[in-house]
């Protein structure tokens, strides 16, 4: 059985959990807690405000992104600006040629590492030219741009009281706060 089908076999035996293979690594990730989604829908709002769903790009959460990394390498980014045309990059397993995401989100719950290192490098090696990592374990928010081999060349690490603005490669000019963010982050359902 291959990879793929062992994730696909698992995500049958556990629904609402999110299977990933990066790096040939099959990670099984259960349901974030309500602070992961009230992040999701703050950062939604903002893009969606910078009119980011629409016209040339589209807001989307938890998409398939095929990676490069391996024959069966694929992850479900938390949230990811994507060129409107995503659909026209449809690859395998309901999964979308890199090529097409413009930024990747994650908020860390338990497996805040792979968050913070494996997909650092599969997301470069990816070719994703903003990854924005809201890190609730550290209190930080990352933003990694400059994909490059093994990582990416600039990664800024953003504390409480500081304002982010995403680069306008995304498609427009966003500014984060991240006080804000963190604080999303740590509601109690």
């Amino acid at each position: 059985m291959t990879l793929l089908e062992e994730a696909d076999l698992l995500m049958d035996r556990l629904p609402g959990w999110r299977a990933e293979i990066i790096g040939g690594v099959l990670t099984v990730t259960a349901l974030p807690d309500i602070s992961h989604a009230v992040v999701l829908t703050d950062l939604m709002r903002h893009f969606i405000a910078a009119d980011l769903d629409g016209q040339e790009t589209e807001v989307i959460q938890r998409i398939g992104l095929w990676l490069p990394t391996g024959p069966d390498d694929y992850a479900i980014p938390d949230l990811a600006i994507v060129d409107a045309d995503i659909m026209e990059h449809q690859r395998e397993n309901n999964c979308y040629g890199p090529e097409a995401f413009r930024l990747i989100v994650e908020v860390t719950s338990n497996n805040y590492n792979n968050d913070l290192r494996n997909k650092v490098a599969a997301y470069a090696e990816a070719k994703i030219p903003v990854y924005l990592i809201v890190n609730r374990k550290h209190g930080r928010v990352h933003v990694l741009t400059d994909p490059a081999a093994g990582g990416y060349d600039t990664h800024r690490v953003h504390a409480p009281g500081e304002q982010i603005t995403v680069p306008d490669s995304i498609g427009a000019k966003v500014t984060l706060d991240v006080a804000e963010l963190l604080a999303a982050g740590e509601r109690k359902g």
